[in-house]
């Protein structure tokens, strides 16, 4: 997207981002890509070496659904590119959206699942054991391996996600962000499992079964978070910044622009994330006995387009008075 083309009628449900944007989503491309490499050989690893843990068990299905956000990110991103049309008008960017929901659900409904397995077992007394296993002529108990492979993928996904939360929030991208938010908490899904394969080991049976409770209840809170978040983006409620922590401040700042013209009264917006971008309708109340013109409306939209890349997608409609919904959303003024 381009502020300059806000003149030409291009603006309206456009796909492509800036260059600086398309360049941070080349590098997301890139760690997804890596991020899904790394978990084949994770999750290769920790099958190898489960045995009869719960809590690597749980660990292994936590390394199985971290392929959704990641698939979905790609799946979503394919999508978004498509070019607004009579059926879609406001462009595909909602996939993005849906991505979410869809990894948010597949997360509740493991969650859950894990949940109620790891607390049957901790219920029922279940001791599991931990054998021995022969490796280059030698023999040693399983439980140090489990816990070498654990301690050996604990790292890689924090630094992953750390990079992806840097290009989430550059991107508004809420997919991008879960999928970051869940890296950087890996660490404690290897260290909750290891904790329990070295309970098993002292004779601490209950110690697995609380790790895999543990991190079953860590897949559920992730999920729940993640979506209560799709979940209101896709009702439309008002415009929050990446990681739903407050309202993103490019609508206030849309308000404030447009109040600085000399030809208008009052301003008020609402705005609905799209994906990527937002929607933006913006009313105006013109000065007492001012005609509006087209060419005021066509600066000030232009005006409104080069504060942020994600207002591409804006409409100016000039009011007697503003509606009170967008009055009720304002910040008090002094």
């Amino acid at each position: 997207m381009n502020g300059n083309r806000a003149g030409d009628g291009a603006g309206f449900g456009e796909t492509e981002l800036p260059p600086q944007q398309q360049e941070t989503l080349k590098k997301a491309v890139r760690l997804e890509w890596i991020t899904i490499g790394f978990l084949a050989v994770t999750v290769s690893l920790v099958f190898l070496v489960m045995g009869n843990s719960q809590a690597m068990k749980a660990a292994w299905i936590e390394d199985l659904l971290s392929f959704i956000p990641a698939i979905v990110f790609l799946a979503a991103l394919r999508i978004a590119r498509k070019k607004p049309n009579a059926k879609h008008p406001y462009g595909y960017h909602r996939s993005v959206g849906v991505g979410h929901l869809v990894a948010a659900v597949a997360l509740v409904t493991m969650g859950t699942f894990l949940l109620i397995d790891s607390a049957s077992g901790l219920i029922a007394a279940e001791h599991p054991s931990i054998g021995s296993v022969e490796l280059f002529g030698q023999v040693f108990w399983l439980g140090w391996l489990m816990m070498g492979v654990m301690a050996l993928i604990a790292l890689p996904p924090v630094f992953i996600g750390r990079a992806k939360m840097r290009l989430a929030r550059e991107l508004h991208d809420k997919v991008l962000y879960a999928d970051a938010d869940m890296n950087k908490a890996d660490w404690m899904t290897a260290v909750g499992s290891m904790v329990g394969v070295g309970g098993i080991g002292l004779g601490l049976w209950w110690l697995d079964a609380s790790a895999a409770l543990f991190i079953a209840g860590s897949i559920l809170w992730d999920g729940l978070k993640n979506m209560r978040a799709a979940v209101e983006d896709l009702m439309d409620t008002r415009a929050m910044t990446f990681d739903d922590a407050k309202p993103h401040p490019i609508v206030h700042q849309v308000d404030e622009y447009l109040r600085s013209l000399d030809w208008v009264a009052d301003a008020g917006s609402r705005a609905r994330d799209q994906g990527h971008v937002f929607h933006i309708e913006s009313f105006i109340v013109p000065r007492s006995r001012r005609k509006v013109s087209l060419a005021d409306l066509e600066e000030a939209r232009e005006g409104c387009v080069a504060l942020d890349w994600k207002v591409e997608d804006i409409v100016l409609i000039p009011v007697t008075e503003l509606p009170r919904v967008v009055q009720e959303s304002q910040p008090a003024r002094v």
